[in-house]
Parts: structure tokens; C-alpha cells; sequence
């Protein structure tokens, strides 16, 4: 069952229905169509968020094409016990490593590129453990219906080193967890993350 609200759910089928609408859509009415369902979109969005419309509209412009949930990867790394973790910068709470994944980069690669960025380490994906749906897990809303793909990993070099994004590195034991950010770290993953170091042989967990 999903976390969001239900204003949060309506606009973001609304948005989805009116860009994919959009992007096949030839004849001028049916555009007219897709074009009110946009707006009815941005208007329940903004009167939710109590964001302006003008910037929903920008935001709702960012995206084209057939429309999909957009993919992140998070990275579960373990030494002694203990997982990886970055204080963020914007909120000052901690989470795994991660982030969108960019165009043109495999998973394995995005991951190993968020790894880098936000801690120094250099690591390489062994095992997908996790697919989260965000919308079923999530504490706080976001605007964007996001799959969330957490890989085990293991560092092959560098040393601690925050990047922009992070301001301090650490290694946690599951009894020992810092403050998770309520915006990237869904309740009961971490716990899901240390099931799997305890046995490596467990299937990926998935929705």
C-alpha cells in the first residue's frame, strides 16, 4: 500500500497520463485534452504542496516522453560489521550512498560512481539485495514516483573522503545507527541490508 498522500498519488497519475498523452497524441484536440489533464495535474500538485503552480508547471516541463518512475541505486557496504554511511550536507542526517542514476551509466556504474563522489571509496556492485518502490515505504513525500535499487558492494580502494554532498564518513553496526535521513532511508531497509550480510544466500527482496 502506498505512503504518499492522496493528492500526491492523483496528480502524479494525472502528470504520467497527460505526458505520455502528449507524447504520442497527433490530433489538436486530443492534445487540448493531455494539455487540461497537465494543468489539472500541476493545480492539485500545487494546492498539496502549497508550492506555486508556476513552478509545478516548470518541474512538469523537466520531463517528456513515455513516462516512467525514475530509477535511484543506494549502496549497502560492509566492513567489520559495520555499513557505510555519509552525513548529507542538506539535511545534516545520514544515509547510505547514493543517488539518481545519469544517463548513460550502467547500475553497477552508477553505483560505483555515487560511492566515489559522496565517501572516497572505490567499490564494485557484488549483489542486487533490494527493488523499493518509494511510494510504499517512504516517511516523507517526493514529488517523483521513484524505484530505488540498494546493491551490496565491496571496496576495492580509496579511503574516507566526503564529497560535496556528504560532510562526514562513517561505518555503523545495526545496533549502533546513526540518524537516518527520513527522506532517502526508508524504514526497515538498513535492517533488511544486515539480514543479507548475516546470509549472502537470501533472494533479492523486491516492492
Amino acid at each position: 500500500m502506498s505512503m504518499e498522500p492522496k493528492w500526491l498519488e492523483w496528480s502524479q497519475a494525472l502528470q504520467g497520463l497527460a505526458q505520455t498523452g502528449l507524447t504520442y497524441a497527433q490530433h489538436p484536440a486530443d492534445r487540448e485534452r493531455y494539455e487540461k489533464i497537465h494543468k489539472i495535474a500541476a493545480e492539485i500538485m500545487s494546492t498539496g504542496s502549497g508550492t506555486d503552480m508556476t513552478r509545478i508547471l516548470d518541474l512538469f516541463g523537466e520531463d517528456s516522453g513515455y513516462a516512467t518512475p525514475k530509477i535511484s541505486v543506494r549502496a549497502a557496504v560492509f566492513r567489520d560489521d559495520g555499513i557505510l554511511m555519509v552525513r548529507e550536507t542538506d539535511d545534516g542526517f545520514w544515509s547510505l550512498p547514493g543517488g539518481f542514476a545519469d544517463i548513460g551509466d550502467s547500475p553497477a556504474e552508477a553505483i560505483g560512481r555515487e560511492i566515489r563522489e559522496e565517501s572516497g571509496y572505490q567499490a564494485r556492485a557484488t549483489k542486487l539485495i533490494y527493488l523499493l518502490d518509494g511510494r510504499k515505504h517512504r516517511k516523507l513525500p517526493r514529488r517523483y514516483h521513484i524505484y530505488t535499487a540498494y546493491f551490496r558492494c565491496e571496496i576495492i580502494g580509496g579511503d574516507a573522503d566526503p564529497g560535496w554532498e556528504a560532510s562526514e564518513v562513517g561505518f555503523f553496526r545495526e545496533e549502533e545507527l546513526p540518524e537516518l535521513s527520513p527522506l532517502r532511508m526508508p524504514a526497515g531497509v538498513v535492517p533488511s541490508l544486515f539480514r543479507h550480510l548475516r546470509d549472502p544466500d537470501l533472494a533479492a527482496d523486491f516492492d
